[in-house]
């Protein structure tokens, strides 16, 4: 086989390779959002009064395995007025609104 050909073969698949990486960690950050949404829908944390915390808040440097998303995503939610959080550190649902519920 010609070397050009070799070469555009496997730039080709390094593009493929990272494109089906992103869109398996894009999938996964949705994931852990719709999770965290109704985790806090299910222990009824709907206001500032029925806050909770959430043990999954901070991230864990000991933590061996795959990757937490969670930490990154509460963030996420936080800085788009999507969560809202007291002055405690407990977490609340402010705005669902705009989200589509999955199962």
């Amino acid at each position: 086989m010609d070397e050009r050909v070799q070469l555009a073969l496997v730039i080709s698949g390094l593009i493929c390779a990272i494109w089906l990486s992103r869109r398996i960690t894009m999938w996964r950050i949705k994931r852990t959002y719709m999770w965290i949404l109704s985790d806090l829908e299910k222990k009824g944390a709907v206001d500032s009064a029925s806050a909770i915390s959430l043990p999954y808040a901070r991230q864990n440097i000991f933590r061996v395995g795959m990757k937490d998303y969670r930490p990154r995503a509460l963030e996420f939610l936080v800085t788009n007025n999507i969560v809202g959080i007291t002055e405690e550190g407990k977490y609340y649902l402010k705005d669902t609104s705009g989200f589509k519920k999955y199962p």
